[in-house]
């Protein structure tokens, strides 16, 4: 708990610097499609300087951006998310030049290979994503700039932006995403979707959304 508040303590200090869209073009990542989209966030910590949010608006929020986001690809083999929101931190209003707070959030993913009915990532990837910054929340903080929605949905989409890049390199490095004969194109190697949570022994029952491409 001690590490994941100070990973948020330090989101104070550091942002991205460009916001990441849906709409960007699509990576290289084989013939990934996405099949069950899963977030939970029962386990998740509160910075010490933030604004609420429940695990079921941190749920949905990450479960659009992922399917806004990786809907899109139409590869032939399916490929399962899991993610697990570990702790956040949304910026209150802050005193401008003097203490200007910053958003971020902190995950856990697994990758599921439905064919194969196993994890292609053994140990989960944990990810520190920030939010996006411009002139206004660098002066002003993002808590006087933005709505805590519109927090919530920049981290959601920053942190689907480095799931992706994560995925490439391994795409690349691993072949994670490359066509094999008899992989599957609808799901069929997960005995059940909890085996996906990011969270072992989660007795949540997590929200899981089927692939939107067909």
């Amino acid at each position: 708990m001690f590490r994941i508040f100070a990973l948020l303590a330090a989101a104070a200090l550091l942002a991205a610097c460009t916001a990441a869209s849906p709409d960007e073009p699509l990576a290289e990542l084989g013939e990934f499609r996405l099949g069950h989209n899963i977030v939970v966030a029962s386990k998740m910590q509160k910075g010490p300087v933030s604004r609420d949010a429940t695990p079921e608006e941190w749920v949905d929020a990450l479960t659009s951006a992922v399917a806004d986001r990786f809907g899109r690809y139409q590869g032939s083999q399916l490929y399962h998310l899991g993610i697990s929101v570990e702790g956040y931190m949304l910026a209150p209003k802050g005193v401008p030049v003097i203490y200007n707070p910053k958003s971020a959030l902190i995950i856990n993913v697994t990758v599921w290979d439905d064919a194969a009915g196993r994890k292609l990532n053994d140990k989960v990837k944990q990810f520190t994503v920030f939010e996006t910054t411009t002139g206004g929340t660098m002066l002003m903080g993002s808590g006087r700039e933005r709505t805590r929605e519109e927090q919530m949905q920049m981290l959601a989409r920053n942190a689907v932006r480095q799931i992706e890049g994560w995925m490439v390199e391994m795409h690349g490095e691993e072949g994670w995403f490359d066509l094999r004969e008899g992989a599957a194109s609808e799901a069929t190697g997960v005995a059940s979707v909890r085996e996906l949570s990011p969270v072992p022994g989660d007795e949540t029952q997590p929200a899981a959304a089927p692939a939107s491409g067909g």
